[in-house]
Order: C-alpha cells, then sequence, then structure tokens
C-alpha cells in the first residue's frame, strides 16, 4: 500500500471567505466548487502539488450529520512550510495574527494566523533569519 497524498478538509460557517483569502494572498485557484442555493457548500484549492479544501457546516449537516457535530469542535491547525517568509508575511496583510514572528528551538522562523474560517495557520521557514 503507497499512500499517495492527504489533504485537510476545514470545515467552516461560510466557505467564500476562505476561498478568497488563499485564491487573493497566496495564488491559490478553486479547482472545484459545488453549490448550494446562493452559496458554496464545497470548494477545493490547489496551487502545484498542494491541495486544501473547505466545506460548510450546512452542507455538512446533509451530508453526513453525525459527523457534522464534531466537525463544529475545531479550529484546525495547520503547518505550512514556505519558501519565503517575508513574502509570505506581506501576503497575509490584514489578517488576523495570532502567533507573532518567532524563531523556534527546531530552526524555524514562523507566524502564526487565523484564517476566514476560524482556523489557525503556522506558517513556517526553515533557515531564515529574523
Amino acid at each position: 500500500m503507497t499512500v499517495k497524498k492527504i489533504t485537510s478538509v476545514l470545515f467552516v460557517p461560510e466557505v467564500e471567505p476562505c476561498v478568497k483569502f488563499w485564491v487573493e494572498r497566496f495564488g491559490f485557484k478553486s479547482v472545484a466548487e459545488v453549490p448550494d442555493g446562493d452559496k458554496l457548500a464545497f470548494a477545493m484549492l490547489q496551487r502545484g502539488s498542494v491541495e486544501l479544501m473547505y466545506q460548510s457546516y450546512a452542507s455538512a449537516d446533509k451530508d453526513a450529520p453525525a459527523f457534522s457535530q464534531l466537525a463544529r469542535k475545531g479550529p484546525t491547525f495547520l503547518y505550512v512550510e514556505v519558501d519565503d517568509l517575508e513574502a509570505t508575511i506581506s501576503a497575509m496583510n490584514g489578517a488576523e495574527v495570532v502567533v507573532p514572528k518567532r524563531t523556534t528551538f527546531y530552526g524555524a522562523t514562523e507566524v502564526g494566523i487565523k484564517d476566514p474560517g476560524g482556523h489557525f495557520v503556522t506558517f513556517a521557514q526553515f533557515g531564515a533569519t529574523n
């Protein structure tokens, strides 16, 4: 058996602000969207080999009611390694910073933010200098 890919699915009240966040700030493309009336129920975002999915709570309620209650217990924490932390910080201008830029004991320079869906994202660069 070979694991070919692991993709995070983040559950949120509204998918649209999260799509906008990753597309406008970090150059992701929305490669699949599932509408639910005038809202999005689901979106798959991709940039190169990196993939991220968002699904609305309302969609989860319809799709898997027992599971949807667990999805509300979040938030989720993502750790994203980047090659240029300063460019990343510029791209996230205006996002809520929850962990100011710091250097860790394991050699990463990091900054942590909250995405529009309430999930925490730590961006890290190894070998960077403050």
